[in-house]
């Protein structure tokens, strides 16, 4: 096991971007746009199938894994529209029963009736972007529903859907250890199969970059971590990756297809891609033109930028994202999906052994408590080698 290889084709995953929202969030780096006018749902509907046109002889003949329908906020767009889309994407590439479709959705623009027609199109998991159930929280955030909305959009999802994540967001402005642990008692009571819970971060270029709030010092973010994941746990759910828990059987098979370094097709506006050339023996990665008055210009390609990653990235690319999952790395999956020699890692991980942040067994590397904890030392060793 220790010589180089072939790359070995990995599960292909799509991901969708729609990037309108009612309104910009203070905290949001994605790439989103304040609806000012009515959405163009048919041309851009078009524009995505066109999109996904253009990039399919790098797919073509295989089968999809997952669909990710994320934003912004997809659930601006009609049910109709969203069945329209699914509907083109099943004539380019195989949507089987066994596809997870997953669709995000926010509390103020959504309803029963749209739930109800966005499982008919064929979506069978859906994401709910709630942050909060505090009021003067939401409002910090710049989030346009209310508690109650939130509690009532997941309730009737819950009527649709198997399949149900809620967003949760913790070290909000002000936030005390005792409200951030209520938040996720609320979010608990709805019965979702799935969670993000994640601390808030203030990223460069946002509102909250330009004007910081006030948000909790590092003794209150380690209690509200350590009592969130034993509140988690009390309640079934295990931590899989970084930022996400679920039920036994119910994790995220699109994320899961992302973090063990899978294929994934990206369309739509600033949409990444990342795709397997088993016969050019190469892996590259796309974006696509992030404005939406661009990506709909008839004049111009979708395509903003592609490149290769060099084979002697890949390593590093792998555990980057691979490092993320708190579950056994197979070996033989480094190998197969890298063409990299295990003594390419062999330096760095024994120092990351030595440290404690690593296991390693004869066909598996497996990230230790304090390597979860000190994720960033341990891609840090990655990086100097």
């Amino acid at each position: 096991m220790s010589s180089a290889q072939p790359l070995a084709l990995p599960p292909l995953s799509l991901y969708v971007h729609i990037p309108w929202c009612v309104r910009k969030c203070p905290y949001c780096d994605f790439n989103s746009h304040a609806q000012k006018e009515a959405l163009p749902e048919k041309a851009y509907v078009d524009a995505l199938l066109a999109d996904l046109r253009q990039d399919l002889p790098m797919a073509e003949g295989r089968g999809l894994h997952s669909i990710f329908i994320g934003g912004g906020t997809p659930s601006l767009f009609s049910p109709d529209a969203i069945t329209r889309l699914l509907d083109g994407i099943n004539q380019q590439l195989t949507i089987s029963d066994k596809t997870e479709i997953t669709m995000e959705a926010n509390p103020g623009t959504t309803e029963a009736e749209r739930f109800i027609g966005y499982r008919k199109a064929g979506v069978n998991r859906l994401s709910i972007g709630i942050q909060s159930f505090d009021e003067k929280k939401l409002q910090a955030l710049g989030r346009i529903h209310s508690p109650g909305q939130a509690i009532t959009a997941a309730n009737q999802a819950r009527e649709c859907f198997d399949e149900l994540n809620l967003d949760l967001m913790h070290g909000l402005p002000d936030q005390s250890p005792g409200q951030a642990l209520d938040d996720l008692r609320q979010a608990l009571a709805l019965t979702p199969t799935h969670l993000s819970w994640y601390q808030l971060t203030i990223e460069p270029q946002t509102q909250f970059w330009f004007k910081p709030p006030t948000l909790p010092d590092e003794d209150a973010l380690c209690d509200i971590e350590e009592q969130g994941k034993e509140l988690l746990a009390e309640h079934g759910f295990t931590q899989y990756e970084i930022s996400a828990y679920a039920k036994q059987g119910h994790q995220c098979r699109h994320n899961l297809n992302y973090w063990r370094f899978g294929d994934y097709l990206g369309i739509g506006c600033g949409a990444h891609g990342k795709l397997t050339l088993p016969e050019q023996n190469r892996v590259i990665r796309t974006s696509k033109i992030k404005h939406p008055k661009g990506y709909l210009d008839p004049q111009r390609s979708f395509t903003d930028s592609s490149w290769q990653i060099e084979p002697e990235e890949l390593a590093i690319e792998y555990f980057m994202n691979r490092l993320r999952l708190f579950e056994a790395i197979p070996k033989q999956e480094y190998l197969a999906f890298t063409g990299q020699s295990l003594d390419k890692v062999k330096q760095p991980f024994t120092k990351a052994i030595e440290e404690g942040l690593l296991e390693e067994g004869a066909e598996h590397w497996r990230l230790t408590t304090r390597g979860q904890r000190y994720l960033n030392r341990l891609l840090g060793l990655l990086i100097e080698e």
